[in-house]
């Protein structure tokens, strides 16, 4: 492939699927060895597109998906399962696309990674020899922050942090829950997957409360003293749901410390709070895998070179997503999209034995406050120094005097997202 092409590819990905997509792919033969092999490990917003832009932009590289599950669940959008506006189906899908597009899509689990013989090896048995490794691995749960919290705990107490069944549980405790009962949401500290999201959860919740449960109270407990979009957020709580939802910041005693499960009771840094309901979003780190491989440091996340994406710690593996430490990005699905594409340009020129293109990364963060109701944060990056930074004025908060028919505009737009991104995923 040309230098013209490569150079092209970043540009148009990051702005458009079309030019790229039109690209004709020539099958390789059976008989044909590949010019290279890039495994990519994680079906997620980063994984999903770093297989895609590879396998569309180069057809003589064999591209190899590798996911444990059989379908993805988004977790953006998964808070209006909370709020009674979707189901977990609208969230779901499945990996047919990528198929025909000559991806090779495995089911199976990564137990190992090996740097040293460039091997990845499944739980099935499968090996999976690589000259490029993509690692898009998500989040892990610090269990050990919060005395009394664990995976078995997590069964009962859901953080609904990963959607699918912790999100059914949550909505049906909230279905359960007495009108006139107290719902505690437990913000992690920075950084941790989706900054808006806990946020935007007390919205939605508070949306089914408002038409279900109209005497019931949601309380924010934070570990931190300021949070995303947070002006945005607490004007439209009160013109929605007047003063329904409480935050307390962690100044004020919103830090937990511990948990008891059984009589549902946090213990917080000044007091004690006994909920009805509980959703303990617990610290977070780089995916299990990543740990495993030795990929994160001691701040529990990849240090890459932020150019390519490529590990700090292990050539020719490359971390994106929210694993990896991305400068000033947040770790969000649409940052994990733009680091795929990212990603995916520095292995093309790599492999082709030229430097890696200029990079440029983008973000946006719609949360949804009620029906026609949305607010958005956006931004646009580029490497300075090495270090991904802000594009000063490029970026921005919605407005906070914006009209109804401007947030009405934003809460179709986060819909429109959602049905364009995941499209440039799955097809």
């Amino acid at each position: 492939m040309s230098t013209l092409t490569r150079r092209g590819f970043l540009t148009t990905s990051i702005l458009s699927t079309a030019a790229v997509a039109s690209t004709p792919r020539i099958a390789l033969g059976a008989a044909t060895p590949p010019r290279a092999r890039v495994v990519v490990v994680g079906g997620g917003y980063g994984g999903t597109i770093a297989a895609k832009y590879l396998s569309m932009s180069d057809p003589s590289i064999r591209v190899t998906l590798i996911e444990k599950d059989p379908v993805y669940i988004s977790c953006p959008l998964s808070n209006e399962v909370l709020g009674g506006e979707r189901d977990l189906a609208s969230l779901t899908f499945d990996y047919r696309g990528l198929t025909r597009r000559g991806i090779a899509v495995m089911q199976d689990t990564v137990v190992e990674i090996d740097p040293a013989q460039h091997l990845v090896k499944g739980a099935s048995g499968n090996r999976y020899t690589y000259d490029k490794l993509v690692v898009s691995p998500g989040i892990a749960y610090d269990w050990d922050a919060i005395e009394g919290m664990s995976e078995a705990v997590a069964e009962q107490i859901p953080h609904a942090w990963k959607a699918g069944p912790q999100t059914r549980t949550l909505r049906k405790q909230l279905e359960a829950m007495d009108d006139g009962g107290v719902f505690y949401i437990v913000a992690p500290p920075n950084p941790f997957r989706c900054p808006p999201g806990p946020y935007e959860r007390a919205a939605q919740v508070a949306h089914y409360f408002s038409n279900h449960k109209p005497k019931s109270k949601i309380v924010i407990l934070d570990a931190k003293d300021a949070f995303s979009k947070q002006a945005l957020f607490q004007a439209a709580w009160q013109e929605h749901y007047g003063d329904m939802i409480e935050w307390v910041s962690g100044a004020q005693g919103g830090i937990v410390e511990a948990i008891d499960p059984e009589t549902r009771t946090l213990v917080g840094s000044f007091e004690e709070y006994q909920g009805d309901v509980i959703n303990l979003i617990p610290h977070q780190k780089a995916g299990a895998l990543a740990q495993v491989a030795g990929l994160a440091n001691e701040s529990g996340w990849c240090p890459v070179d932020q150019r390519t994406f490529e590990s700090s710690i292990h050539k020719d593996i490359y971390v994106i997503g929210d694993a990896c430490i991305a400068g000033v990005m947040p770790k969000s699905g649409y940052s994990a999209n733009s680091q795929g594409k990212v990603c995916a340009a520095a292995i093309l020129a790599a492999i082709d034995g030229e430097p890696a293109p200029a990079p440029s990364y983008v973000n946006t963060c719609y949360s949804i406050i009620a029906p026609e109701h949305g607010i958005s944060v956006a931004g646009v990056y580029r490497l300075e120094d090495g270090k991904i930074v802000d594009v000063p004025g490029a970026g921005g908060v919605s407005p906070a005097d914006a009209d109804a028919r401007t947030r009405a505009m934003e809460q179709q737009f986060a819909l429109d997202w959602f049905r364009n991104i995941t499209s440039d995923m799955f097809t």
